[in-house]
């Protein structure tokens, strides 16, 4: 997918017909990120990253006339996603301090013969940036929609476009708030276990306070992630999965950017660009809390996005390049989600605190379910829910939900919100790509009986490669 991604400054035309999916805040963040993935050392990185600077502003002029034509079609954004994204505009576009500008100060090696090239580049990659802002403050805020919903018609096509399957959608709300009352239920246990008698909020305080669970420093907090995720790939390789050869080397980042994001991009097609897990740390944060961060590495390294990624890299016998590389968010999601749990059964979730960091993060995916669906489809909060009950579903309350469900900061559950509220479907396919996961091999299980290996349905189902989770079912019921 990310080598995809990179093509896509210069590929995007005008022409281009967006769907009723709010394109704005997808669109622009992957732009930081293909830049995000590119090497910044030497002098070909230089010419390469100058290339793709240079082509933002051709790009942003198509992306405008795109959602302009859109909108005056009848299918426009959210006016709160609307000012969302002209707000990070302005942030990436700050004079003296642009992203573009931070970009080029990174770079080393960087000949002399360059460096005009490269300051010219950031200057109008900068410049179309606030253009863009401007152009929705501008233009498309007056067509933008009052209603945060998408709407029902639009909603299932997206659910679709995610998870790779059609799910009954009321089904899975109704279902997320029997998982929120699991969870929640469980995480009461555990915390028991941090302490007797301790509240989820006291136990959360506790894990926060204790200095063994802290790191301090930036670096030093990169290097225990590196640690952890090589130690798991040494522990996990052979005993639970064969993991190929080039994929035991795997970077810890920390990203360039600070909006707190977390993600993972893959190898380079030749593996000469290992898999990276990145973490965009908040200015001004120095300290980690460690329990929270151990099922993060899972989620992102082994198992999860770095072995299916490198599973399906490395077998190009059977994978062709589009199978090898290509994403659908529900079964990417979903089976890292479902990593975090497998952990969990493989004993690497013993301690209370980790635990508790897997339950607290799940809990927050399985509420994200419910108030995405709830504010798209303008669902009321269900009877005997414990939690507004009975009130039609908006932003306001969206809000008041996620705070009451995770222990995550404000900052972080901002950009959480601006996700469900902006990519209809998209958050909802981790948990619901997990069940379909889940479903998957107890359906296997079911088939085989006494003769299931847990290790090798793992095998069978990641040679599979990237593809929606209808086709995964009905290919998995074949094996």
């Amino acid at each position: 997918m990310r080598e995809r991604l990179a093509l896509t400054v210069e590929c995007y035309d005008a022409g281009d017909t967006t769907s009723e999916l709010n394109t704005i805040t997808s669109w622009v963040q992957m732009v930081r990120e293909v830049f995000d993935l590119m090497p910044t050392e030497g002098e070909e990185a230089a010419a390469n990253i100058a290339k793709r600077m240079a082509a933002v502003p051709r790009a942003y002029r198509h992306l405008s006339a795109t959602l302009l034509d859109a909108a005056r079609n009848g299918r426009s954004a959210a006016r709160l996603q609307v000012e969302e994204v002209a707000g990070q505009c302005a942030a990436w576009a700050k004079p003296g301090d642009s992203f573009y500008s931070g970009l080029v100060g990174r770079l080393t090696g960087v000949p002399d013969s360059l460096r005009g090239e490269l300051g010219v580049a950031a200057r109008a990659a900068t410049a179309a940036t606030a253009e863009l802002g401007a152009f929705l403050d501008r233009e498309l805020m007056p067509l933008a929609r009052e209603k945060d919903a998408c709407g029902p018609e639009v909603y299932a096509r997206a659910s679709r476009y995610f998870l790779g399957a059609a799910v009954d959608l009321r089904e899975a709300y109704a279902w997320s708030w029997e998982e929120i009352a699991r969870l929640r239920a469980e995480m009461a246990r555990v915390s028991n276990l941090v302490r007797p008698g301790a509240t989820v909020e006291e136990a959360v305080a506790i894990l926060d306070e204790d200095p063994a669970r802290r790191v301090e420093g930036r670096e030093n907090f990169r290097a225990w992630m590196q640690e952890l995720a090589e130690r798991t790939i040494s522990e996990l390789h052979g005993m639970h999965f064969d993991i190929p050869q080039p994929a035991h080397r795997i970077e810890a980042v920390i990203a360039p950017t600070n909006d707190g994001g977390i993600y993972y991009t893959g190898p380079s097609d030749d593996w000469s660009r290992p898999g990276r897990m990145w973490w965009s740390v908040p200015d001004g944060v120095e300290t980690f809390s460690t329990w929270k961060e151990v099922t993060v590495v899972y989620h992102e390294g082994v198992p999860g996005h770095h072995l299916q990624i490198s599973h399906a890299m490395a077998d190009r016998d059977s994978l062709n390049r589009w199978q090898r590389m290509s994403w659908v968010s529900g079964h990417g999601e979903g089976w890292a989600l479902y990593a975090e749990r497998l952990m969990g059964e493989l004993g690497y979730l013993d301690d209370p605190g980790a635990y508790l960091g897997m339950l607290d993060s799940q809990q927050l995916l399985a509420a994200q379910v419910a108030l995405d669906i709830g504010v798209h489809l303008e669902l009321d909060v269900p009877r005997g829910t414990g939690w507004r009950e009975g009130e039609r579903w908006n932003a306001e309350i969206a809000w008041e939900f996620l705070r009451a469900h995770s222990s995550w900061d404000e900052r972080q559950l901002r950009s959480e919100l601006r996700r469900c509220l902006g990519l209809p479907g998209q958050a909802p396919s981790y948990k619901l790509g997990e069940r379909i996961w889940l479903q998957a091999r107890e359906d296997a299980m079911a088939r085989a009986g006494g003769a299931f290996s847990r290790k090798d349905f793992h095998a069978k189902a990641l040679s599979l490669g990237a593809m929606g989770l209808d086709p995964l079912r009905e290919a998995l019921a074949r094996v």
